[in-house]
């Protein structure tokens, strides 16, 4: 593991968690951001309301969704949490339509506003373009960049944009499109950098567009980063703060771990230039072959919603 002397001071305590440009909308956002998936995976709602409260209080503004998160488990948590509240918070969630038609999407769209009590999303996202014909799907007439477009017209939706995390280069197809994302979101960490890499294909080119650039999966999705010996948690996470992003999206699903990371988020310094090199170099042989990045290099972080419509086995299917 590389070693946390010199590279992980963290934040200072009671200061203010920076807020960033998100792109060209004119918001602004929480350098930290909460993740959708995990909180549906807390332990309670009780537990999950405590999250998103404790995170508002401490300047956190921006929370992550999908519609097929723990089967609208994570959506109706975040509502009831932002009841009375919303106006404090940027929402933003993901249509999980996997290459069906704009009406799934739609209607998609009005379950998640009902689900998050609330008549608008800031951003809306299609979610999880990994496979090498979802860029085609997505832009076909009728599909999903349609309803998109409708949705902003509607009012119901500020802004637009796509997330995906197994290849560069699906993300650059989908950039090759005239379409006015605002965001793109992407697996950003210190291993990324080696193999397989958004931090140099695809950051770049979202910034240069003025795009908003989302990064998430700072310690490897479900921190096997840390647990295989790579990075210490708070590097991971400092690393991954410290590159060109408008937020970095964590998985939170205890108070620990939101505790934890607002440590590093409050009065937040990035690494500089040459630390992150020396990190990148450190974390080289960890990152060559993938097998870290399993949302990379295996299915393992591929919702089985999305691996029916693209005829593979649901994750329940596969041997053990």
């Amino acid at each position: 593991m590389l070693g946390a002397a010199g590279f992980a001071a963290q934040g200072q305590s009671g200061a203010e968690i920076p807020k960033r440009r998100l792109g060209r909308t004119g918001l602004e956002v929480s350098a930290l951001g909460i993740g959708g998936y995990h909180l549906g995976s807390a332990a309670s709602d009780t537990e999950a309301t405590q999250i998103v409260n404790e995170a508002l209080d401490a300047g956190v503004n921006f929370f992550d969704n999908a519609w097929e998160y723990h089967s609208g488990l994570s959506e109706e948590r975040l509502g009831r949490a932002l009841k009375g509240k919303r106006d404090r918070a940027v929402v933003m969630t993901k249509v999980c339509t996997h290459g069906r038609d704009k009406n799934v999407a739609m209607r998609q769209l009005e379950e998640s506003l009902t689900r998050l009590q609330t008549d608008h999303l800031d951003v809306w996202q299609i979610h999880e373009v990994i496979y090498e014909n979802d860029p085609e799907l997505i832009f076909a007439p009728n599909g999903a960049a349609e309803a998109l477009l409708e949705a902003k017209q509607q009012g119901k939706v500020r802004f637009l944009g796509f997330t995906g995390h197994k290849d560069p280069s699906i993300h650059l197809k989908m950039l090759s499109h005239s379409f006015p994302f605002d965001s793109v979101q992407m697996p950003l960490n210190c291993l990324d950098a080696t193999f397989r890499s958004f931090e140099t294909k695809v950051l770049p080119e979202v910034n240069r567009r003025g795009i908003a650039a989302l990064g998430m999966k700072s310690l490897g999705g479900s921190g096997e980063l840390v647990r295989e010996g790579a990075v210490v948690v708070i590097m991971g996470l400092r690393y991954a703060m410290s590159l060109p992003v408008a937020v970095t999206i964590s998985g939170i699903d205890s108070i620990e771990v939101l505790h934890q990371n607002l440590e590093v988020a409050r009065g937040f310094q990035p690494f500089s230039a040459a630390e992150m090199q020396t990190i990148r170099d450190a974390c080289r042989l960890a990152a060559s072959d993938g097998h870290l990045e399993l949302f990379k290099t295996t299915k393992k972080y591929d919702g089985d919603l999305g691996r029916e419509m693209h005829g593979f086995p649901s994750s329940a299917e596969l041997p053990v």
